[in-house]
């Protein structure tokens, strides 16, 4: 099974730091530049070998692939050398686990929203919130989430078969471009956010059948892809274009609950007084009042 999982691994480890190595410049690095044509646009093994202060072959030997056996003091050295942000130092350090002879496979992810969370989400009624797993499945909304992501399920796509995925519909649905007023942006945190449980959750077969459906059926999205991008779901502003209310940018916040590995609470706050409060209140008036609506597969 270790040698399985290496093997398996070993792709993605190489593809990430070559990718990590190939964006950084001498200059950014901090290194002299020599007269004479350099034949690749970032940096040499050997100048990431000289960074983290370890051997050329020994570098070699990690980007191949091979992480197994690598300490928190190689991969923090790597990280410092290749400049890795937050998101990438704990995928390199998901990946280094991940080919541990141990054969690490995190928790498994949970598959249903527990009735206090249900609870939760119908209490907030003023703003819209949903719960997604690591899949992008939508699990369940309150009236105003369900209202607010109104072209998502109502796609095409999953007429017949569930969950609403807003992935696949980001993807595999036109109408998604019009739904997200800045579809470029937010399809590259997707496909980061995806590459990110991809190393933290590498046997979830759920989430591979996910990321290979995806890169045969969209250019878009296997072309993401094999930036080995990653990038953490926290916070930010969502731009969407609303068929009933126009144009919306709300601040979002997302939450990982802890009693459910892999859930994510998700809820969007407008700022007082804004356009964007104004027309949640139109929205809410449009959907009525409910309980939460669960997906279409409870």
């Amino acid at each position: 099974m270790a040698d399985r999982t290496k093997k398996d691994l070993a792709p993605e480890v190489r593809e990430f730091l070559s990718t990590r190595r190939a964006r950084l410049t001498p200059q950014q690095a901090g290194l002299p530049v020599y007269g004479g044509k350099r034949r690749v646009a970032g940096l040499r093994r050997e100048e990431v070998a000289l960074l983290a202060g370890m051997s050329v072959d020994y570098y070699v030997r990690l980007e191949r692939g091979n992480l197994s056996g690598a300490s928190d003091s190689v991969l923090e050295a790597l990280a410092h050398a290749l400049q890795l942000d937050e998101a990438e130092r704990t995928h390199l350090y998901d990946l280094a686990r991940a080919a541990a002879p141990s054969g690490r496979r995190p928790t498994a992810t949970a598959s249903r929203v527990r009735p206090t969370i249900l609870r939760l989400l119908d209490s907030m009624a003023d703003v819209p919130a949903y719960v997604r797993n690591a899949h992008f499945d939508i699990l369940a909304a309150n009236t105003l989430g369900r209202a607010m992501y109104a072209p998502i399920y109502d796609s095409p796509l999953f007429a017949q078969r569930g969950p609403v995925n807003s992935a696949r519909f980001m993807f595999l649905d036109p109408a998604s471009r019009e739904f997200w007023a800045d579809w470029d942006k937010g399809a590259d945190d997707a496909v980061a956010f995806l590459r990110t449980e991809t190393g933290r959750a590498p046997h979830d077969k759920a989430l591979t059948d996910l990321v290979g459906e995806l890169t045969t059926r969209s250019d878009d999205f296997a072309r993401r892809w094999a930036r080995h991008d990653v990038k953490f779901h926290r916070s930010g502003v969502k731009n969407l274009h609303h068929p009933l209310v126009g144009d919306l940018a709300l601040p979002y916040e997302a939450m990982d609950l802890p009693s459910d590995p892999g859930l994510r609470l998700n809820f969007y706050t407008p700022e007082p007084d804004s356009r964007e409060q104004e027309a949640l209140g139109l929205l809410a008036s449009w959907a009525g009042t409910g309980t939460v609506v669960p997906s279409r597969n409870d």
